[in-house]
């Protein structure tokens, strides 16, 4: 958002302020203000005007300067209706030089997850890709993701969602599928140049509407929701995590409903069965096998039911 109009509303949000007062305090003319509170109106924000000046009445519920306006994270928001891949926009915005930068969509129409399966994303739900560039080694980038994970189990939980945290990147509510995330990454082995943490939640959309199996949304768990709350509570969230990486493993291992677990992991060469007992950073997933412990960095994990090898979760 425009520092100029986020100044307005931060003034307006207390209460009524006049146009001279305003242009008086953002040393602008009051017809600059009148053009600013116009485009503000533009993108949703519902802004009265009387005797005793300008007046915030309400905020739009989504879009970028929604999201952006009382959020306590250090992102600008690049909004659109709808958009092939936000992590894609994402990418190109990281060759250009950008860094904190949160690519956000109410559509996407070429979304995918890993392994390139098709993530479906339909209006109403929450996508967005953050661009960021930590200075740590390359080796730290899956701390990222268990961090976006954590962010994300968070939001939903603060809206009621009993969400748990499926390694290595699904949030689930009731072992079905109600996020995701992907990211993705450009560095050399001591630094990553750029990461990008692709998140989606599916929102105010409805399960039959996600091709995924045992998928389910916000809408089908607490009812439609304030999706701008939820965006600014993820955001936030993973803001203060990546600040603070040893932060992320214990905050990981309390949402975690994978550890405790027997699982069954298909890596790119083998299958590791066992019972899921940790996670070591940067992310990798410590399973207690027949054969002892071991590390596992990468892979598809499936969730068992005692000791058959029965699924219990897609």
């Amino acid at each position: 958002m425009q520092e100029t109009r986020r100044a307005i509303l931060r003034a307006i949000d207390s209460g009524p302020v006049s146009g001279p007062d305003l242009a008086d305090r953002l040393g602008i003319s009051r017809a600059a203000v009148w053009k600013h509170v116009e485009a503000l109106r533009e993108d949703g924000f519902e802004i009265g005007s009387g005797e005793d000046g300008y007046r915030l009445d309400s905020v739009p519920e989504f879009g970028g300067a929604a999201v952006e306006f009382g959020l306590n994270a250090p992102y600008t928001i690049e909004y659109h209706d709808t958009h092939t891949s936000t992590n894609e926009r994402a990418r190109e915005l990281a060759t250009e030089g950008a860094e904190n930068v949160v690519v956000l969509a109410d559509e996407q129409t070429g979304g995918r997850g890993r392994l390139d399966r098709r993530w479906a994303s339909p209006s109403g739900g929450i996508w967005l890709s953050v661009l960021l560039r930590p200075d740590v080694p390359a080796t730290h980038a899956p701390a990222f993701t268990l961090a976006a994970a954590v962010a994300t189990a968070r939001a939903v939980r603060a809206v009621g969602g009993e969400a748990s945290i499926k390694w290595p990147n699904d949030v689930l509510v009731g072992g079905d599928k109600i996020a995701g995330i992907l990211t993705e990454m450009e560095g050399e082995a001591d630094r990553i140049s750029w990461l990008v943490v692709g998140i989606g939640l599916n929102a105010n959309v409805d399960p039959p509407d996600l091709p995924a199996q045992r998928a389910t949304s916000l809408r089908a768990v607490v009812g439609d929701v304030n999706r701008r709350g939820v965006t600014q509570s993820l955001l936030e969230a993973l803001a203060d995590l990546t600040t603070d990486l040893d932060e992320i493993l214990p905050a990981w291992r309390e949402l975690s409903g994978t550890l405790g677990r027997r699982v069954r992991i298909e890596t790119a060469d083998s299958t590791v069965t066992g019972e899921a007992v940790d996670v070591r950073f940067p992310g990798a997933l410590v399973v207690e096998t027949e054969e002892g412990q071991t590390e596992v960095t990468t892979g598809d994990c499936e969730h068992l039911r005692g000791t058959s090898g029965t699924s219990d979760s897609g």
